[in-house]
């Protein structure tokens, strides 16, 4: 496949269930842990990073697809719930995830928005990718707290 890349990163670990994250090409590095019993919350869960990893993807193709339409739908944000449960196995498992994106504008202001949401879902990578195997369910809201998606 002529479009395929590799993403390369490296961890170590650092105490207990701590763990630096490094990777390719990004000079920072990145400290996650589990929380209290295991760990300490020293830094983010990788259940915390998997939905802050659907989040921060989806806002990145909200405002790519906006600004292909020279619009600005700045400050954008992103807040995000990430169910965590036992599945019937009885194994914890991350069960779903919502993501409430907002415009930092009114959506009146801006346009080719119903087109946009529309379609910047299907171009959002990890989304899609976590899709496979856990619900995501996303809503947009404007600066007015108007829900448009």
């Amino acid at each position: 496949m002529a479009d395929q890349q590799t993403i390369r990163g490296h961890l170590q670990q650092r105490s207990n269930h701590q763990f630096e994250a490094r990777f390719e090409g990004v000079e920072t590095s990145l400290l996650s842990d589990e929380p209290p019993p295991l760990g300490q919350s020293a830094g983010p869960s990788p259940v915390q990073l998997l939905g802050t990893a659907v989040g921060t993807c989806l806002s990145n193709s909200l405002l790519f697809a906006l600004r292909k339409f020279k619009q600005n739908p700045e400050p954008l944000s992103c807040e995000l719930e990430t169910t965590v449960g036992r599945n019937e196995q009885g194994r914890m498992r991350v069960l779903a995830i919502h993501a409430r994106l907002r415009l930092g504008v009114p959506a009146a202001s801006l346009a080719h928005l119903e087109r946009v949401l529309e379609q910047f879902e299907d171009y959002c990578t990890v989304t899609q990718s976590v899709r496979a195997g856990i619900p995501v369910q996303v809503s947009v809201f404007d600066a007015d707290g108007v829900q448009l998606k």
